[in-house]
């Protein structure tokens, strides 16, 4: 008859005793194989691929986008499709700001901030806000610089409002157009391109135009040297974070043809800053007409100003 010790599962009893003799070794379980594979295959990994995966908006975005895809399946024509685009809160919203206007070097814009939910609830209101602000300023500048001159009187120039939103706006929307169809035609040429959605492109162009915003403001000292050290200063803030957002997508086309593309879009971007700053703010003074004063013997007087 068998006896209790022989009824004991041996294997266990050498795995206690094992177990016993090393404590430090390493033991696997069935229910793990996938972990072991997962973990593998991240040890394997090139140690430079990781650092292109960052920059390139590769690896784990192609999931995202196809999350993001299955996320926005409504019709087009619907409320439904438009509202994805501003679902958003406001830590996400502060987050890409700060991002826009601290850029990291080396770290792409798009991977960073916008892949995992690119909105249009930002831009749009950071371009009203710009509008607003570079109308207003200019207006106020205008006041201060011909301010105690007896010939002049303060008009308000409303039309301000409608030109730099016919500005800002076609500069926002226009310009990442344009970008994302020859992104995509150069997809088409080189297989190593990346290329952005559109709405990404809107977004990066959207937050980068965030820094104009303080820079309006400061735009009311009338001084003009103080004027064009903001401007140099929030273009290569805006500039380098649009610079480093789009170089890793065309560097692997001709080199020609990415040193032009990243050239276009830093020399956009610049006449986008230098004309509000030249039309809404270094406008040439105007010459204000002497008043006549009529005499009371009937001849007239005409002042100097």
């Amino acid at each position: 008859m068998a006896t209790v010790d022989d009824l004991k599962f041996q294997e266990f009893d050498d795995a206690a005793n094992l177990l016993a003799a090393n404590p430090d070794a390493t033991t696997i379980s069935i229910d793990e194989p996938v972990e072991i594979s997962k973990n593998q295959h991240g040890r394997l990994q090139e140690p430079g691929r990781e650092e292109d995966d960052e920059l390139l908006g590769t690896d784990d975005s192609d999931k995202t986008e196809l999350l993001a895809g299955q996320k926005k399946s409504a019709p087009f024509w619907t409320f439904e499709y438009y509202q994805t685009f501003f679902d958003v809160d406001t830590y996400q919203v502060l987050d890409r700001i700060k991002g826009s206007v601290f850029p990291v070097p080396g770290k792409n814009f798009v991977r960073l901030y916008i892949r995992s939910n690119p909105d249009l609830y930002g831009p749009f209101w950071i371009c009203a806000t710009l509008v607003f602000t570079i109308a207003v300023s200019g207006n106020l500048s205008n006041f201060f610089i011909h301010l105690g001159k007896p010939t002049y009187h303060y008009v308000p120039e409303f039309r301000k409002v409608s030109i730099a939103a016919t500005t800002i706006y076609a500069y926002a929307w226009l310009v990442p157009l344009a970008l994302w169809g020859f992104l995509m035609w150069r997809n088409s040429k080189v297989m190593n391109i990346v290329s952005y959605s559109f709405l990404e492109i809107v977004c990066v162009y959207g937050y980068s135009l965030f820094i104009y915003i303080p820079t309006a403001i400061l735009w009311i000292i009338p001084q003009k040297v103080v004027r064009w050290v903001l401007v140099m200063f929030s273009l290569c803030l805006s500039g380098s974070v649009l610079v480093m957002t789009f170089w890793p997508a065309v560097r692997d086309d001709n080199r020609r043809i990415a040193l032009a593309t990243v050239g276009t879009i830093v020399l956009l971007h610049a006449l986008l800053a230098v004309g509000c700053l030249a039309y809404f703010f270094d406008a040439p003074e105007l010459d204000f007409p002497a008043p006549i004063i009529p005499a009371h013997n009937g001849t007239t007087l005409i002042t100097k100003s």
